[in-house]
């Protein structure tokens, strides 16, 4: 496949899956807010009245009561679940077109022993995997609450540290990312709406309406809610190396996770929070900038300042060789057919201008090149940053 027709299926694709996810994720936060606002219904509501609000938005007012079951079918009900399937959709075609079709190098490390497709099919298991131990974990008995919660959080990081020893740092947090909305909507497509047409379906057969999918549908589509701003860290955590190349990075993104959830159940809860859950995510979050953001340059990073003066030539060498296939005007790699985030170091005045960020990508979080896919040396690294390093002091 070209890279001009890739990037155009990636543009397509990522916009869709923006646009679906904020319907689906905007769905969510109202029908949760809706469940944590409601009031007693008023005296004379149906008996499967369980409770009501009055909304004011665009200048109009609405009326909302909630029923348990239905006792007669009204003449149109409007079902949720398209969003959550389009953002699936495009999230797997995605990564097909991304890590499937796309460079080796933006799945694997060069020095690691999977072949490309070999990479891409340990993908599809991480999703497979992640969606039976999620059922698994559902189905045993007593498993509730916070246990539930431990135990699956105990899954994620196990998740985020298998495949940060697999997959390249960027890949690993967006493959945990892919596993957590696999779940979420296998929750909607396995549990929530079946349960739901069983419900209408006795409704309109004139059965006794079994309250208990109703209940089952509650609970997955908790889990789901509480998944959202974490799935959403990592979408977006493909622009910040300092967290998904951090050396413990299952740990920043474990750390996230609870973070995410904590914020939820706050702004689920808002006055009624209980004191652990704003320690627990303050704390996640301290956590995670003292881990990213250290006090004092890694040791890499400081051994640069003693480093002998690095010719500007010597400098030009190793990019030319290990970076300009990628980062120039026209790309010679296929995998791309223009210069990755727009940096270009072709011209030596380019270089200085991104001397602090070669510095962060090719020493710091060692995310430069892409999976190495240039096999940059550790030697050649040292004397790249030297050089980056005395332009950005001096």
């Amino acid at each position: 496949m070209s890279a001009v027709v890739q990037e155009w299926l990636n543009l397509a694709l990522r916009w869709a899956h923006v646009i679906a996810a904020i319907m689906w994720i905007g769905d969510s936060f109202l029908f949760m807010w809706l469940d944590s606002t409601l009031e007693r219904p008023a005296a004379g509501r149906p008996g499967t009245a369980t409770g009501e609000i009055w909304l004011t938005h665009s200048g109009g007012f609405y009326e909302v009561i909630k029923h348990r079951t239905l006792t007669t079918m009204p003449e149109r009900l409007w079902w949720f679940m398209w969003q959550s399937y389009s953002t699936w959709i495009t999230g797997i075609l995605l990564l097909i077109v991304v890590y499937g079709l796309g460079a080796r190098a933006m799945l694997l490390e060069a020095d690691s022993g999977l072949s490309h497709a070999a990479g891409f099919a340990a993908v599809i298991g991480f999703l497979v995997a992640g969606f039976v131990v999620y059922e698994i974990l559902c189905r045993i008995p007593g498993l509730r609450g916070a246990l539930f919660g431990l135990a699956g959080l105990a899954g994620i990081a196990a998740t985020a540290y298998v495949a940060s020893r697999l997959f390249t740092a960027r890949a690993a947090f967006l493959v945990t990312g892919a596993v957590l909305g696999t779940i979420m909507t296998a929750n909607v497509a396995r549990v929530i709406i079946p349960g739901q047409r069983r419900m209408v379906a006795a409704t309109r057969e004139g059965r006794p309406v079994d309250p208990a999918p109703g209940v089952k549908a509650k609970q997955r589509s908790t889990h789901n809610h509480y998944l959202t701003l974490p799935v959403l860290f990592t979408m977006l955590s493909n622009h910040f190396p300092r967290f998904y190349a951090h050396p413990r990075a299952w740990l920043v993104l474990t750390l996230m996770v609870v973070a995410g959830a904590g914020v939820k159940l706050i702004m689920n809860l808002r006055t009624r929070t209980p004191a652990f859950a704003f320690a627990g995510t303050i704390a996640s979050l301290a956590a995670v900038a003292w881990m990213t953001a250290p006090p004092a340059p890694p040791p890499q990073v400081r051994a640069l300042a003693a480093h002998a003066p690095v010719a500007l030539s010597d400098a030009r060498a190793i990019v030319e060789l290990r970076c300009v296939t990628c980062h120039s005007v026209r790309p010679s790699h296929p995998a791309f057919s223009a210069p990755p985030n727009g940096v270009v170091l072709e011209r030596p005045e380019q270089m200085t201008a991104y001397a602090d960020r070669i510095v962060e990508r090719v020493v710091e979080t060692r995310t430069m090149p892409l999976g190495n896919l240039t096999g940059m040396t550790d030697a050649e690294r040292a004397t790249l940053g030297a050089w980056a390093w005395q332009q950005h002091h001096h």
